[in-house]
């Protein structure tokens, strides 16, 4: 059936590569944290858990930015973190105003156990590409990302 909608070749190229990008990217996110489920940890949790074990304590600004989420987001997945006794909270004594996450005993010793999966099923999830390959598309995904950052369409669709 033939579009309704009159679009360019380029556009058409344009969306079949945005639809490819969002199929991959969805397939290897299910593959890469269908082993949290195990340990009862939400992807978000991952991610905190994640970024602590390899930048050490961060404030909930800093972490949401880290794993792309917002901040209101990250109250609720710090705060049941912190029901499990994964991480703590801790005032900066500088600045009362800031408040530290890092990970207790209990945090490092699960990211410590289950990163080394995650790394391994990564490995395997790009295993159809040579490292040439990986790194071209790195190159290019982070190109596109850098255009885009801070961009959103306006009203009607138009790009400002």
């Amino acid at each position: 059936m033939k579009s309704k909608t009159p679009t360019t070749d380029h556009q058409r190229a344009v969306l079949k590569t945005y639809t490819q990008m969002m199929r991959a990217a969805d397939a290897v996110t299910t593959r890469m944290h269908r082993h949290l489920a195990d340990r009862r940890l939400t992807l978000s949790q991952f991610g905190v858990l994640e970024a602590l074990y390899h930048k050490g304590a961060l404030c909930q600004r800093d972490i949401g930015q880290k794993i792309l989420k917002t901040s209101g987001n990250m109250t609720t997945v710090i705060d049941n973190l912190e029901k499990r006794e994964l991480v703590i909270r801790e005032k900066d004594l500088a600045d009362r105003r800031r408040i530290t996450v890092k990970l207790t005993q209990a945090g490092f010793a699960l990211i410590n156990t289950i990163f080394p999966t995650h790394a391994e099923i990564a490995e395997q999830a790009f295993a159809v590409m040579d490292p040439g390959e990986l790194l071209t598309l790195g190159k290019l995904l982070k190109k596109v990302g850098k255009a885009n950052a801070g961009q959103a369409a306006a009203p009607g669709g138009r790009i400002p």
